[in-house]
Parts: C-alpha cells; sequence; structure tokens
C-alpha cells in the first residue's frame, strides 16, 4: 500500500545505569499437599507471551505477561497472570528437563508446546495450553528400561529434536514418528575421540546457514589432563565424531549457550564452579576467551543448577546467586588482561543487585521488553519444619502402667524449608 511504513524489529534496550524497576510479583499457585513448592527453572515462550515454570512439586506452571500501555512508564506497564488464573500441569514423576518448541507462539495453537523429560517416563511433547499430549518419544536401553534424558534441545531448524543421557544423543526426527537414531559419544576403536558421563546440556550454534550446523554437547563428567567434557558436533554428519575439543575446567557441565549474534561465542556453567566461562570458537579453544567471577556469592557450596541467560541482542549476560543477588555482565567490554600472561582475568559484573531473598535458580530474558524474569527457592535442611503428625502408641511401663506416658512415634518425614518462592519481573 502506498504511504505504508514498513515495520523494522529492533531488539529490546536495556538501561543498566540505574536500579530495575520491580515490574511485577507474583507467587505461584498454592498446593496444600505440597507446601514448600517453588519454581527451579522458568523459561520465556519465543514470543514472550508466557513464562513456564518447572516447580518442585512435578507440575509446570504457566504465568501470562499482561502489558498496559501507560504513560509514566516507556515501555508500559507489565503484570503477571494471578496464580489461581495459571495453568497447572502435573507429571507422573520428578520433571529432569523441558524445552519450547522453537517456534511457540500463543497466537498459533499448532506451535503452542513444549518438551518435557520426566524420569522414567518416555519424552513427551506436550500442548503448553492444556497439557494434553500431542507425541511421546521413547529411549530405552538394552535392558528395556525407560530412560529420561538430562538434556533436551531442538536444533535451529525446529524439525529435529536431541536428547542426552548416558554416553549417548538419541536424535528425533520431529516429520517422520518413530524410533530415533541413536549417536554414542563415548570413545569406540574407530574414533578414539569422545565424552564420557551423561550428556548434561545441548546447545545449538544460532546460525540458518545449512553448511554450518553446529551443537556443543558437554557431560557431568569432569574433564581430564586428556579430554575436556564439552565436544562441538557437526549435525549435517549423522554421527557423534566431536569436531573439536572445548576448554580445560575440571568440573561438571551445567549449561550451554551461544551468542545470539556472535555465534562463535559459547558460554558455559559448571556444577560448585563460582565462574562462567567463554570460548572463541575461531581461536584456541582450549583458553578460555572471558570468565566471568561469581565467588563471591558462594556458587562453590551447592549443586543447585543456577540457570543463566544471555539477551537477544547478545550484549548482557544475567545470572543468579544462592543469597538472592543477580548479576550483569557486559558482554561488549574486553576481557581484561592477566597480569603476567598467566591465565584470564576475570570481568566483575557491570551490575549486581538484590531480587529475593532465596537462591535464585534461574533468570531470562524477555524476547520483545526490556523485561528480566527471575524466580527463586531452594531447599533448606538447617531449617526444617518441624510439624510432625500423629504417630503410633507405645508400650506402657510394666511397673506403673497408669502413670507411665504415651510414646507417639512419628511416621512422617521432615521436610526442608523454603525462604523465599516468588517469582519476580524487572524493568530495565
Amino acid at each position: 500500500m502506498d504511504g505504508a511504513q514498513e515495520y523494522v524489529w529492533t531488539p529490546p534496550s536495556y538501561n543498566f545505569s540505574r536500579k530495575p524497576v520491580a515490574a511485577a510479583h507474583t507467587k505461584l499457585a498454592p498446593d496444600l499437599s505440597f507446601p514448600h513448592n517453588f519454581a527451579r527453572c522458568g523459561k520465556w515462550c519465543p514470543d514472550g507471551s508466557v513464562a513456564l515454570m518447572q516447580c518442585e512439586n512435578r507440575t509446570f506452571q504457566t504465568l501470562h505477561l499482561q502489558v498496559i500501555e501507560v504513560s509514566n512508564f516507556p515501555t508500559g506497564s507489565f503484570g503477571f497472570s494471578k496464580p489461581s488464573e495459571a495453568r497447572i500441569i502435573p507429571q507422573a514423576e520428578a520433571i529432569v528437563d523441558f524445552a519450547w518448541y522453537p517456534r511457540a507462539t500463543l497466537h498459533d495453537p499448532a506451535s503452542y508446546c513444549f518438551v518435557t523429560s520426566v524420569r522414567e517416563c518416555p519424552v513427551r511433547l506436550l500442548d503448553a495450553s492444556d497439557g494434553r499430549l500431542r507425541a511421546s518419544y521413547r529411549i530405552v536401553d538394552h535392558r528395556e528400561r525407560q530412560i529420561a534424558p538430562h538434556s533436551l534441545a531442538f536444533n535451529v531448524v525446529g524439525d529435529k529434536l536431541y536428547c542426552g543421557f548416558q554416553d549417548a544423543v538419541e536424535v528425533f526426527d520431529l516429520n517422520a514418528p518413530g524410533q530415533g537414531t541413536r549417536l554414542p559419544t563415548t570413545p569406540s576403536r574407530k574414533n578414539r575421540d569422545g565424552l564420557k558421563g551423561i550428556i548434561s546440556s545441548i546447545a545449538f550454534c544460532p546460525t540458518y546457514d545449512p553448511s554450518s550446523q553446529l551443537f556443543a554437547a558437554g557431560s557431568l563428567a569432569p574433564s581430564s589432563s586428556i579430554s575436556s567434557n564439552i565436544a562441538l558436533y557437526d549435525e549435517g554428519t549423522g554421527t557423534a565424531r566431536a569436531m573439536g575439543w572445548i576448554g580445560d575446567v575440571r568440573a561438571s557441565v551445567t549449561q550451554l549457550a551461544f551468542n545470539p549474534m556472535k555465534p562463535y561465542i559459547l558460554y558455559s556453567s559448571f556444577r560448585r564452579h563460582g565462574a562462567i566461562y567463554s570460548w572463541d570458537l575461531r581461536s584456541d579453544t582450549s583458553v578460555p576467551f572471558q570468565v566471568f567471577g561469581l565467588e563471591g556469592d558462594k556458587w562453590n557450596s551447592t549443586n543447585q543448577k543456577l540457570r543463566f541467560d544471555v539477551d537477544i541482542a547478545g550484549r548482557w549476560l544475567a545470572v543468579g546467586g544462592l543469597t538472592g543477588r543477580v548479576s550483569i555482565f557486559n558482554l561488549d567490554d574486553p576481557p581484561p588482561s592477566a597480569e603476567g600472561g598467566t591465565g584470564t582475568e576475570k570481568t566483575q559484573p557491570y551490575m549486581v543487585y538484590h531480587a529475593h531473598e532465596d537462591a535464585v535458580g534461574s533468570v531470562g530474558f524477555h524476547p520483545m521488553h526490556p523485561l528480566l524474569l527471575s524466580v527463586s527457592g531452594s531447599r533448606h535442611f538447617d531449617t526444617m519444619d518441624d510439624n510432625m503428625l500423629h504417630g503410633e502408641q507405645g508400650t506402657e511401663s510394666e511397673s506403673d502402667p497408669e502413670e507411665a506416658p504415651a510414646v507417639l512415634l512419628s511416621r512422617a518425614r521432615r521436610q526442608p524449608s523454603v525462604v523465599d518462592s516468588s517469582v519476580r519481573l524487572w524493568g530495565f
């Protein structure tokens, strides 16, 4: 049409020169049978309309983002749907991992779905609107037991699902139902290179170039003096033959992520390790390109996964900590040079602010607005709930049965407590 302006999308612009604004605050829907519930991880739907929460009580909860344009806030007033309106999707067993379909949107019911890995169950593709089962993908071992993968990832095109588990990756073609293709990652006679242990994370390089279909895989087995626990693979070869090794960190890999705008930069976090590492795939990958220091937040004292995130423009990295703080790193700043040339100097956060009263298990940048999602909660065994249920009556004293008090033996297991189980939205 004549005179019509062409729409040009621009990524959200963040202002980290001042403290963030608490745009929204909510809690999960109450569960009377599980009062110590909290969200372990929260991920935005690709269109940013819904946040999907993985909860401790073996359920998923969806929180809808509400946007109301107001004059006193540049990008509008934001809020979550009420906990009573949240969609609850229960699971049979403990949830291991989940992933949104890459083109999922609330406005297209056919694409509005996600996959989940539940212990001792097939991988299931669920409808995000009502939780109904759309498809299932079975992974069985040599004993005919169901295997729940520890990591799930769609390729860039969105036509294949990659599932990482013990010493292998199972690949399912979403256009052709049936059994998957198993790619062993352990060393063999033909291929001496390989990843040992559980494949804990899979990340695809964000490029639509057919000649560059790369993905990185990480293992829970710590690296050794002769091999690393992060490897780079080519999806087009159809094999698990490593194209290169990345890093030399003696710790278990918990998360891998590529920079959306710089696909040659790979980030990784490790269990009980107080730093996030990045590598430049164009140079020597045995030496980290940049190290983001986090020792001040006691990362070394927990096995809990603290999920980091990189914004869609590839400029900022955010991660939570055990004390409720969120650290923001500027990825455009050059890495500091190490003194004397011994190792890589750690990069300090651009901003640190207090977000919750408990561990921040997950953060996520909104794909459309300058917003950051944070969820908190962890199990505290030092302040466990002492409420006891009625038990059975013990035996009476033989000397004086009338004065012997009844002994109540509790059959209830003491449950850990949760300090803060909130979900918050921060505006920058």
